[in-house]
């Protein structure tokens, strides 16, 4: 390592294994996007006009090496972003000037502190009200810390909820995508100030706020683009500040699962991971049985809302010993998937009683909507549960009333295995199940419509003959004729050619690299199908036709060239 190098602590190689090979070269393309570049003693910080304007900071440490953080979405996420790699380079294209720049830094450092402590109380007041002036958002972080420690609850409360109004950032009514991350910093204040009311001793006002706040960035996120989930971050630490509150406060057991059940029912405050059972030490048993007493009556009201239903089986199992209970929280909305039944079987095989859930299972196959279900899962626990009982006949059963419902190359190769399994596939099943793909398969004019399971499950099986007679009656598109001439090239080449030639004649009136890729692709298997039946020359001659058709398509004719077309 040269000096210039051990000064820095890092170098190119360490940016490009921090970021991946795919940043580093995007970061590359911002190094003119850098302004504000500042080295101090232990910290480099710039700001890099992107998509937006973003704040990066590059940190050294002995022990754990070079990091970098930054605002943007990606670097937000922990990672060592794009524009963390330009601000690196930069400084590598400094380095000479580096220990100068570092030591400027903490000479201007110990400069500021001995003016600072060498000032009067008086002339620091002057100067942080200089500030306050001219930073609003200073001004407001210390106005909140004013409230949070003085005795003026509703100076505090007006604030936090200022803090979460999004009127300011909402364009057209509703927060974007470029704006979220603002709003979110600015709401990221609100949960400081809440724990700052809860340490002052005042966690009694804390729940209170607390719990304003949570409604209003409940009723809020709906109208926010969270792609990041910044504001989702902020809303679950507002609910731990008001559980860390409520478990200082003690408040009313009672009177606090009047407030928490009806806010975990309501559906716009659905923005947290609140669990009714973190707060079992608050509720205590009067407040448990409250809340128990309210959830009951919650789902009796509504037993298909998706809330009441949910809180409901979270009770019955966080009781324990409840499976019939939960069973008719269950029962009382069954999806015509059948996923419910496949639920209730799961919950009453886990209590010991199999037969009862083999049961359930199998009514849940009777009971699909058929354009519904049935669900993938009930009928693997169904066969499964068949196949341990050895009623290998009944797999069979199952897995032919599937194909004939829903018929897929899965439905096809789950009959083949069960049919094997039970020695039936050669004699009977196989025959049976490719006339039932024949007769919802009609064949059709034309090449571009959606392909027909049944030529999938030919060529699945490998008999290539079979699929090449259904796709010559119509049965397959032209990613099946593909797939099959690719299948069949090496055994019957004029067959195979005549598909690849048919799929390039449309390419040729496209443009596009895709489309060039696409035609060089097919060409390259035309060629393969000339060689094989020795005739290079017919090929040759087609392949200057068509390059001289289409000589004013420049990459067309670089990727041919590409490929030695």
């Amino acid at each position: 390592m040269n000096a210039v190098t051990h000064a820095l602590g890092f170098a190119e190689n360490d940016l490009r294994r921090l970021a991946g090979a795919r940043s580093y070269e995007r970061g590359l393309a911002y190094l003119s996007a850098i302004s504000r570049l500042e080295i101090g003693d232990e910290t480099i910080t710039a700001i890099v006009d992107g998509s937006n304007t973003y704040q990066v900071e590059l940190t050294e440490d002995e022990d754990s090496g070079l990091s970098g953080w930054c605002d943007c979405p990606y670097g937000q996420e922990g990672n060592f972003c794009k524009h963390c790699v330009a601000v690196g380079l930069a400084v590598l294209g400094q380095a000479e000037s580096v220990p100068q720049q570092r030591s400027a830094a903490a000479s201007r450092t110990r400069l500021l502190d001995g003016w600072l402590e060498s000032r009067t109380q008086e002339e620091l007041l002057a100067l942080v009200r200089e500030q306050l002036a001219d930073d609003r958002d200073l001004r407001r972080r210390l106005e909140l810390r004013a409230a949070a420690a003085g005795e003026d609850t509703g100076v505090v409360r007006e604030r936090v909820l200022s803090l979460l109004d999004t009127r300011p950032f909402a364009r057209y009514g509703y927060v974007e995508y470029a704006d979220a991350h603002a709003y979110g910093r600015q709401a990221a204040e609100a949960v400081t100030a809440l724990r700052a009311l809860t340490a002052s001793g005042r966690s009694a006002d804390a729940v209170e706020v607390a719990r304003e706040a949570l409604q209003s960035l409940g009723r809020a996120y709906g109208e926010i683009d969270d792609s990041d989930g910044l504001v989702g971050d902020v809303a679950t630490r507002l609910a731990e500040a008001h559980l860390e509150a409520c478990q200082t406060a003690r408040p009313d057991p009672v009177e606090t699962a009047e407030w928490l059940v009806p806010y975990l029912l309501n559906e716009a405050n659905d923005t947290t991971d609140i669990d009714l059972f973190d707060y079992r030490e608050v509720l205590g048993d009067p407040g448990l049985t409250r809340a128990r007493a309210l959830v009951v009556a919650a789902w009796r009201a509504n037993p298909k809302g998706w809330a009441e239903k949910y809180l409901m089986e979270h009770a019955l199992k966080a009781d324990g010993d409840n499976v019939d209970a939960l069973i008719a929280v269950h029962a009382a909305d069954l999806a015509p998937s059948g996923r419910t039944h496949l639920v209730i079987a799961r919950e009453l095989e886990a209590a010991g009683r199999a037969g009862q859930a083999l049961e359930w299972a199998e009514r849940g196959l009777r009971e699909t909507v058929a354009e519904w279900g049935p669900d993938d899962d009930l009928v693997n626990f169904v066969c499964e549960r068949y196949e341990q009982a050895g009623r290998l006949a009944d797999v069979v059963g199952v897995r032919q009333d599937l194909l004939r419902t829903r018929p897929s190359l899965a439905a096809y190769q789950h009959l083949r295995t069960a049919a094997r399994a039970a020695g039936t596939w050669e004699s009977a099943e196989r025959t049976g199940a490719l006339e039932a793909l024949k007769a919802v398969a009609q064949p059709k004019k034309g090449r571009w419509y959606n392909g027909s399971v049944l030529v999938d499950a030919l060529m699945d099986d490998d008999d290539l003959q079979a699929a090449w007679q259904a796709a010559s009656g119509g049965y397959a598109d032209e990613g099946q004729w593909l797939a099959l001439a690719d299948r069949i090239r090496d055994r019957q080449p004029a067959n195979a050619l005549n598909v690849y030639l048919r799929q390039i004649e449309p390419l040729r009136r496209q443009t596009g690299d895709s489309t060039y890729e696409r035609l060089a692709e097919l060409l390259l298997s035309a060629r393969a199908c000339h060689r094989l039946l020795g005739s290079e020359a017919e090929f040759a001659s087609y392949l200057a036709a068509l390059r001289a058709d289409q000589k004013r398509k420049r990459k067309l004719m670089a990727i041919l060239d590409q490929h030695g077309l």
